[in-house]
């Protein structure tokens, strides 16, 4: 009976094999893997290739600003015949030729996350969140934490990121709209790394100290977010200066609880990954495709951020 039972086994785990093999393959290269972010659009993709019927192949550049490393790896993507691949671009104009190459090849290009230049002919759809929009409620929360007054700042997070551009010129956008704020730096780049955040943080208050501090800072992403907090924190600024960040992380609602945040604008990464994964399935399946899908954005507060409507997006960014 051993002989038959081993047999039985081996013939189940190849015909499991043979149906994990013959599921398309939807390949997803995100910026990066380190943010709690990317984990959660992961978490979302994964849901989705559970629920649509699709393999879901995960590949992350080590750091943000590695444009080679993800050019390369569309490459092996490309060689490798996926059915779809989905990329969020490190750079916006860069990677459009890899874009265009798959295409080329036969291989469906949905963009996320981060929009491309020119995206007509490079890729069928986009999912992600209205950034420039997002900016915008960033310096509407801002604002009505100052009550429309006072001297605000901004740190950008890296040049060639499309979706922080977006959300930094819509961040400039809004605060148009309260004439009594004066923006007073709103051209520094903090880097695709924490520790450059961290320092880009730190020159900027000591930049703008004593009579010229800043009474309210905006910051585009989770890293440069984190990074300025921190800085605050060791100037004994934190919760002085309102301050509203990107992204949230159990540090960072941790200090909007404490009130060293004012306000967190967060994306629903988890959906955006479930729907980039739903697009690829539509797909396959020869059904339409939007050729934009707006994963939405909400404004999390001390007051908001324990609701049924805000815990429902921000609790996959938490891990909890």
């Amino acid at each position: 009976m051993r002989p038959f039972t081993l047999l039985l086994a081996a013939i189940c785990t190849l015909s499991v094999f043979a149906e994990e093999k013959a599921k398309p393959v939807v390949a997803l290269i995100p910026k990066g893997a380190t943010h709690v972010f990317w984990k959660s659009v992961e978490a979302g993709a994964l849901k989705g290739g559970e629920d649509f019927g699709v393999q879901v192949l995960w590949s992350a550049p080590e750091r943000e600003d590695d444009r080679r490393q993800q050019m390369g790896m569309m490459d092996s993507m490309i060689l490798r015949k996926v059915d779809i691949l989905c990329l969020a671009p490190l750079d916006a104009t860069a990677l459009r030729e890899k874009a265009l190459k798959a295409t080329r090849a036969n291989i469906p290009v949905i963009i996320f996350d981060s929009p491309i230049t020119n995206p007509e002919g490079a890729c069928i759809s986009y999912v992600g969140t209205d950034n420039f929009a997002a900016g915008k409620r960033g310096a509407e929360g801002l604002a009505q934490s100052l009550h429309g007054k006072g001297r605000v700042m901004m740190l950008r997070y890296n040049q060639g990121s499309a979706s922080t551009e977006a959300r930094e010129e819509g961040f400039l956008a809004g605060i148009k709209a309260f004439p009594g704020i004066t923006v007073i730096s709103s051209e520094q780049f903090a880097g695709a790394d924490a520790k450059g955040a961290i320092d880009k943080s730190k020159s900027l208050l000591l930049r703008f100290s004593g009579e010229q501090s800043p009474d309210g800072i905006f910051c585009s992403n989770q890293s440069t977010t984190n990074g300025m907090l921190l800085a605050l924190q060791q100037r004994q600024l934190a919760g002085k200066i309102k301050f509203v960040g990107f992204d949230p992380t159990k540090v960072l609602v941790e200090s909007l609880r404490k009130g060293e945040l004012s306000g967190i604008v967060s994306q629903d990464p988890y959906r955006m990954g479930y729907l980039t994964v739903k697009a690829a399935a539509d797909k396959l399946a020869g059904k339409p495709v939007a050729a934009i899908n707006d994963t939405g954005v909400c404004f999390v507060t001390a007051e908001n951020v324990d609701t049924a409507e805000v815990q429902a997006v921000i609790k996959p960014q938490l891990g909890n």
